[in-house]
């Protein structure tokens, strides 16, 4: 047994099965795959990995087995394993790649049965026993101990709210994920929080609330973002790259690709590398715009060209980004009060009222260079027929 100094919670063992693992090339390239993608260009200190992150969520999820009673010694060590290797098949940049990397492979992050039958992994779990098929299943939350790991509450979101709150100084995950974590227990095949979690439950909620337009959403991160899926998407159009070879690569090989391209996607490189960004020609919610606006999420590339046309500019002079839906998940997780089962929201007020101030958050963007910035954002705003509100500041807007 060896331990590793993590910096948020203090010292992870490590056996030789999860040694092992770690030494494959496939978790060792989690080491060059950064957690928050571009967020670095507006937090310095974002510039933490899946791989510290992978070995929290193992080190969370051996913390809560430990603690309860019905779960076999056969069973925590799939679930150790499969929390190591959650983000195995994260692209570069994590999140900012997964949405062209599904719109083009037809794969999430979570789909890895083939990364775990393959290559090294592969034979490190065939020899223990493991079965790919299973870890997988885990993974992806459809087993009842897979709960742990992937469900409304638990243990990745508890390590990634914490730990990027840690990176980049932003004091709002201050969740109590070891109350959490101890609060929590299998009940008729269900994983629940107890009467004695809700305050933490809430935290975490709470946390993720403020952290959404902060961090996750702030809006120069989604305009490096939605200028860096485009340059991606630009370089598979024109088959210099394989859209299937994206959950092969690190952040510093994709990225040096597209520094290279003699196009589109290498004018978009200098500007990131020089963080000359995209200006906000429009950035509202929904309600400027209202939820209809959601319909353009699968048109928005005839968008921009219809407003550019109006404009008198090129349509790779705008970029346009509507965020999907909002929603908060962990409001339908299950709590045990005074022997009843209900949902988060309904044992909870302070839940209950995050739902609204959630929608709040969501904004769309039109971005563009600073030269076109007023024309296009007359333009936007008559094309989405965008209407005059009271401006009224939200707290998570006053402290970021």
């Amino acid at each position: 047994m060896k331990v590793i100094r993590d910096p948020i919670h203090g010292y992870i063992e490590l056996d030789t099965l999860t040694l092992s693992l770690i030494d494959s090339p496939q978790i060792q390239r989690l080491r060059r795959i950064s957690q928050l993608g571009l967020s670095n260009l507006v937090y310095p200190g974002a510039n933490h990995t899946r791989f510290e992150h992978s070995l929290g969520v193992m080190h969370l999820a051996s913390m809560l087995t430990e603690k309860i009673d019905s779960v076999t010694d056969e069973e925590k060590e799939e679930l150790r394993v499969s929390a190591l290797l959650h983000d195995v098949g994260h692209g570069p940049f994590s999140h900012v790649t997964e949405g062209i990397t599904k719109y083009y492979t037809r794969q999430r992050h979570e789909d890895v049965r083939d990364i775990l039958k393959k290559g090294e992994l592969g034979d490190i779990l065939k020899e223990h026993g493991l079965n790919p098929a299973t870890i997988e299943d885990h993974i992806q939350g459809k087993t009842d101990l897979g709960k742990i790991l992937n469900s409304e509450i638990d243990v990745d979101r508890m390590d990634y709210l914490v730990r990027d709150s840690h990176y980049t100084g932003v004091a709002f995950g201050l969740v109590d994920h070891v109350r959490l974590i101890n609060e929590m227990k299998f009940y008729e095949n269900k994983l629940v929080v107890t009467a004695g979690g809700v305050k933490a439950a809430e935290s975490l909620l709470v946390s993720r609330f403020l952290m959404h337009p902060s961090v996750y959403y702030h809006h120069v991160s989604r305009i490096a973002e939605t200028m860096f899926t485009r340059a991606v998407g630009d370089m598979i159009q024109k088959k210099s790259l394989n859209a299937f070879d994206l959950r092969k690569m690190d952040d510093s090989r994709l990225f040096e690709m597209i520094r290279n391209d003699d196009g589109y996607a290498g004018e978009l490189a200098e500007k990131l590398d020089n963080r000359k960004l995209y200006k906000r020609a429009l950035y509202v919610g929904f309600d400027e715009v209202g939820e209809g606006v959601l319909k353009h999420r699968k048109n928005i590339e005839r968008v921009e060209a219809e407003i550019a046309e109006d404009v008198g500019i090129e349509p790779e002079s705008i970029l346009i980004d509507i965020p999907k839906d909002p929603e908060i998940a962990e409001m339908k997780a299950l709590v045990k009060v005074n022997g009843r089962m209900l949902r988060l929201d309904e044992a909870s007020h302070v839940v209950a009222t995050l739902e609204q101030a959630h929608r709040d958050n969501w904004k769309m963007g039109v971005y563009t260079p600073k030269k076109y910035r007023e024309e296009v954002s007359k333009a936007a705003r008559k094309f989405f027929d965008v209407k005059r509100t009271t401006k009224q500041f939200r707290l998570s807007e006053i402290e970021g």
